[in-house]
């Protein structure tokens, strides 16, 4: 377009600045000119253009499975450790493609996906074994801690976490007549032909809500409609819109409750930013010197600001959300990463969506909004108390897997050849042994 603008107008205008016919070409097309002023240069001195290289980004191995399947892989690997097993890729891998629930993978897939939940590989000569990072084993056995703690101090506790529906979901599975062959023959025989299928997946809805032991808190559902096509619903929320209605549910919530979330980007997003090692020399020193810090900028590069930064950042961390709750007399506390199965509404949700696919027959959005609001009333109080002590169970049998860990590793340290901590879990691809 710019090409064939740029022909037709400058033998039109031979008299006219080379800017002029510029700003020219880029009225008339509505383009911007660096764009323009580019596209003419390459033209000139080539005599053609390149079209620009979009790259769209596919969804990996680790986008394409939800958090059910990842939580359900971490259960795996822990399951070999409760038999007192050492686990490998091997293991875990056969333990996931026997189970029907799970989708099938390859090795490599599951690989990839064993590292993006915080495990690595743990070599001793020819046996390696799975383990997760330090920085999650500590995150985990401080949330257990505390989540202990005020359970003992009888305060009341809530669950919130997001999830979503498709206005094309429905059961897999239908009993149909094979004996009608036809509309036709239906028509002929007053029979039907069965349920209509979705022609797709549909409209997604993200659904927020809240509940605690006293079951979902009435007013707590935010339900709206997706307007990104993007494979993960988390793409959807705002800080902005997840903190709107944070302030709205807070007032709903009992004096001096705990709040239990995961980790999403929303839920962390900082009171205040601090700096970074991309930040300018300049704008780390205004940071500092508004903390109160007598800095001279004269005798201390960069490296040695960013070190007074990362001393003095811990008292500037503080979230948005959790400054809203303490101010209304309550405490945030955050699961650690990975360990949906700690959060009760997980539950709740699967509960919801059963109804919610199992009731669909029209596909329509009004219909299975309605159908959401019925679900979610259909989740009684002792659902939720059921729901609970089984978290509660998980998490005693987290609290004593840790230990497990810790023997069988000690028991290979005796050894004398010692442990290696393998960075790339590449490195022990042909070192299984089974």
């Amino acid at each position: 377009m710019i090409v064939n603008c740029y022909k037709k107008l400058k033998p039109q205008n031979t008299k006219i600045k080379y800017l002029d016919l510029i700003k020219l070409i880029s009225n008339t097309l509505g383009i911007g000119l660096n764009k323009i002023q580019t596209t003419i240069s390459e033209y000139n001195q080539t005599k053609t253009v390149t079209s620009p290289n979009r790259k769209r980004k596919k969804p990996g191995v680790v986008d394409k499975i939800d958090d059910f399947d990842k939580d359900a892989i971490r259960r795996k690997v822990h399951s070999l450790w409760f038999d007192r097993q050492l686990p490998t890729v091997a293991k875990v891998l056969t333990s996931i493609n026997e189970d029907e629930t799970m989708p099938n993978m390859k090795e490599t897939s599951l690989r990839t996906i064993l590292k993006s939940l915080g495990f690595k590989f743990i070599k001793r000569q020819r046996n390696s074994i799975l383990t997760e990072r330090k920085d999650l084993i500590s995150w985990r056995r401080k949330y257990l801690i505390s989540i202990r703690r005020f359970r003992e101090e009888g305060r009341p506790i809530y669950y919130l976490d997001e999830t979503w529906l498709n206005t094309g979901d429905c059961v897999n599975k239908v009993w149909i007549d094979t004996n009608v062959t036809s509309f036709r023959q239906a028509f002929l025989e007053g029979l039907s032909t069965g349920p209509q299928n979705p022609t797709g997946k549909g409209t997604r809805l993200i659904v927020v809500h809240i509940g605690s032991a006293a079951g979902f808190v009435p007013g707590g559902l935010l339900c709206f409609q997706s307007k990104k096509n993007s494979s993960d619903y988390h793409d959807e929320m705002s800080g902005q819109t997840f903190r709107e209605w944070f302030e709205e549910i807070l007032p709903l919530l009992e004096d001096n409750a705990v709040i239990v979330l995961d980790n999403a980007p929303y839920h962390s997003v900082r009171k205040e930013k601090t700096p970074v090692s991309s930040w300018k020399k300049a704008d780390i020193v205004e940071w500092l010197v508004s903390k109160g810090e007598e800095i001279d900028a004269t005798k201390l590069v960069k490296n040695d600001l960013m070190e007074i930064v990362q001393r003095i950042k811990p008292k500037y961390n503080s979230y948005v959300i959790d400054e809203l709750a303490t101010t209304a007399g309550k405490t945030v506390l955050r699961l650690p990463p990975y360990h949906c199965e700690l959060n009760p509404i997980e539950l709740a949700w699967s509960m919801v969506k059963s109804y919610v696919k199992s009731n669909n027959t029209t596909y329509k959005i009004i219909d299975v909004k309605h159908l959401l609001h019925q679900a979610i009333d259909r989740v009684r109080p002792e659902d939720w108390q059921s729901f609970i002590r089984h978290v509660i169970d998980e998490e005693n049998k987290i609290w004593g897997v840790d230990f497990i860990c810790d023997e069988l590793i000690d028991e290979l340290q005796t050894d004398p050849r010692h442990v290696l901590t393998i960075g790339d879990s590449t490195d022990s691809a042909n070192d299984e042994d089974d």
